[in-house]
């Protein structure tokens, strides 16, 4: 490894030391220098650097439960690897027990998961439930430490801060940076409890979110009329706006259907929505109307749900010192990219004059001003001028069942340009399962483990839109096969943060037509036409909305720890109405519309959101990196070497991928060149 003697591993190693008490960190600055200085002198053909680092950051995390400061040392001297081969069979050694540990964490809790996630489980029972907020993994970290594996880490793999590896990272050969990412394993030391506390929130809120399903026969204009059949169930909020993009090709009674769609919506965010209306087909309701004096209206569960993942984040902040906040954690250390960066990259889009251009010619389509929920136009689309019956016709005699869809995935990844045997090797690795909810990509966490796409299937076959959806998982599928399976160092694998498995969701999304059977739609022409960059900028513009919101919202709650479930809801509304009266109402109207609120995402999925909008972006250069691909197999290896650079930062992994950093420019530059 090379030399990383940094003025920032000192300020890192000044920060975790003071952040600490001398009671509960038996060894002094002055302990922590001397044996720097002793393994230095010791090995001097050694980093210093890293000694340095790896002796300051062990200290850092050693309590008086751990040992005395003479302990620490005596711990130091016997396990600090100074030679090269040593490292390195520690490196080995360290990367087999983490996926062993990884993998098998992950399989009892997809098994254990089946009841309340799979269709084709037993039906949940309370035993199911009370599981499905049970984590294998939170006595890991308690365990690594009492055990010292952590410290043996820490100590020969530190840290080095996202600043660091975006500088130094330019230089790093492979093995450098699955050493410098090894060294991300054991950064902070969060109790057990805290953990799982937080793991059985997270599970509350999924399982709410789960089962908020709205029967729309059951809905009824003020004049008493039904638009929907009896059988039509969709869940909140995916599958509402999926049938509201639908409705755009319903020249009959589309604009009621999505005008009664998007009174809906609001009355979920404003919680207004009568109790009885979720997940019953018993409770006959007017959306338009003021709530029925005889019912309850749900209050205010939603923000509950989301306090309780918040509080759970409170208790775990006092135990992480160089990220006290999950925003902090969630941005910096997740994400790999500043909330405030993301911000400005957000707003750069949605303030842009782009927005109106785009904005005019939706207009002239539609033959009328916009409504708020024109944000989810879908008019750019290729399906957007077919009928969705005859989609629907065709996905169902392809796809009646789960199995059905995995047997063809062999066929999909050869519509894309993987050579046979490849598209074989990565689709053995890819389970299809039916799910209760919308549908999910469940990552594989090692090389004995499969990768999982849950999609929901009624009884009748895949409709459209569940193919539609079934693809984007087999996006994130086929990423975690490829950077899994196929990639040089384990501690590597997956992407930079879920934003780039997303860009691979919506690159495969995107190209769901042209994967059907007898598709006569063109490989490249699907993806970077006139029309997929309206649609791709249209997209981001609202999803970056939405971003702002859930960001905004989640500085709100640590601004006010102590905020009940009603003023978080009144808040969330005001963060809504302020963020679309700046950037949104200007194009779509309404003053004090709330609807950029309704994502679920924001109750069982904290601060998940901005990967969104900066998957696009990333997508988005990928499309047009891949657009110079001279053939479909060109176009499958490409995609598959990018996807194989594994965990680099969100950075250096773009450098190495397309040749630049994540940005707006290219899309607003291609919005003014497709408007001409």
């Amino acid at each position: 490894m090379k030399s990383y003697r940094f003025l920032s591993s000192l300020a890192l190693c000044l920060l975790m030391l003071s952040s600490c008490t001398s009671d509960s960190r038996p060894v002094s600055p002055a302990a922590v220098a001397s044996l720097q200085a002793e393994l230095c002198q010791l090995y001097p053909a050694a980093d210093a650097s890293l000694i340095e680092r790896g002796v300051s950051q062990a200290a850092a995390l050693w309590t008086a439960e751990d040992g005395t400061e003479e302990e620490f040392g005596a711990f130091v001297r016997e396990n600090y690897c100074a030679t090269d081969s040593a490292r390195q069979a520690l490196f080995g050694s360290l990367s087999r027990i983490l996926e062993n540990i990884y993998q098998s964490a992950d399989l009892l809790t997809v098994d254990l998961l089946k009841p309340t996630q799979l269709t084709n489980a037993s039906e949940p029972q309370t035993p199911d439930w009370i599981m499905s907020g049970y984590s294998p993994l939170a006595h890991f970290s308690d365990d690594m430490f009492a055990n010292r594996l952590a410290f043996v880490c820490i100590l020969n793999f530190p840290h080095f801060s996202l600043e660091e590896k975006n500088t130094l990272g330019k230089s790093w050969t492979r093995q450098e940076w699955a050493m410098a990412r090894m060294g991300d394993v054991f950064t902070t030391r969060v109790p057990a409890a805290v953990n799982a506390e937080l793991a059985q929130a997270n599970a509350d809120a999924e399982n709410y979110i789960a089962d908020y399903n709205i029967y729309m026969g059951n809905l009824r204009t003020d004049d008493g009329r039904q638009l929907w059949p009896e059988d039509k169930i969709l869940l909140a909020h995916w599958n509402l706006r999926d049938e509201l993009k639908a409705l755009y090709s319903d020249k009959v009674s589309g604009q009621e259907k999505q005008e009664m769609i998007y009174q809906v919506m609001q009355r979920i965010v404003k919680q207004t929505i009568p109790q009885q209306a979720i997940n019953s087909s018993d409770y006959i309701w007017q959306p338009y109307s003021s709530q029925d004096a005889a019912t309850e209206a749900e209050s205010y569960t939603r923000y509950e749900r989301i306090l309780a993942i918040a509080h759970a984040l409170f208790k775990e902040d006092q135990f992480c010192p160089s990220a006290p906040t999950g925003i902090i954690r969630n941005f910096e250390e997740g994400v790999e990219i500043p909330a405030a960066e993301l911000d400005s990259l957000f707003r750069a889009l949605v303030g842009s004059p782009e927005v109106q251009t785009v904005a005019a010619i939706i207009r002239e389509r539609l033959g009328r001003n916009l409504r708020p929920y024109d944000i989810w136009y879908d008019g750019f689309k290729a399906r957007a001028s077919l009928d969705e019956d005859m989609l629907t016709a065709q996905t169902r005699r392809l796809y009646p069942d789960a199995n059905a869809f995995a047997a063809d995935m062999p066929r999909l990844l050869t519509r894309m340009g993987f050579y046979s045997e490849d598209a074989r090797n990565i689709a053995r690795h890819i389970v299809v399962e039916p799910a209760r909810g919308s549908g999910h990509a469940w990552p594989c966490l090692g090389r004995k483990e499969d990768a999982r796409l849950r999609t929901r299937i009624p009884a009748a076959g895949m409709d459209y839109k569940g193919y539609n959806i079934a693809v984007h998982e087999f996006g994130h599928c086929v990423e975690q096969v490829l950077d899994m399976y196929f990639i040089d160092y384990y501690i590597l694998s997956g992407v930079p943060n879920t934003a780039y498995t997303e860009a691979s969701a919506f690159l495969w999304q995107h190209r769901d037509l042209q994967l059907l059977p007898q598709s006569t739609i063109g490989h490249q022409s699907s993806a970077i036409s006139r029309e997929a960059i309206l649609d791709q900028f249209w997209s981001m513009y609202e999803i970056m909305g939405v971003s702002l919101v859930d960001m905004a919202m989640w500085r709100w709650i640590y601004d006010h720890p102590d905020a009940t479930p009603k003023q978080l809801c009144e808040a969330t509304q005001q963060i809504a109405r302020d963020i679309w009266n700046a950037y949104y109402e200007p194009v779509l109207g309404e003053h004090d519309c709330v609807l950029l609120a309704v994502y679920s995402h924001m109750v069982n999925a904290p601060m998940y959101l901005p990967n969104y909008p900066l998957g696009h972006i990333v997508q988005f250069q990928l499309e047009e990196h891949l657009a110079g691909c001279s053939s479909q197999t060109e176009f499958a290896n490409e995609y598959a070497r990018i996807y194989r650079l594994g965990r680099l930062t969100p950075k250096q992994w773009m450098i190495e991928a397309v040749g630049a950093a994540p940005s707006v420019t290219s899309i607003l530059t291609a919005v003014q060149n497709a408007a001409r």
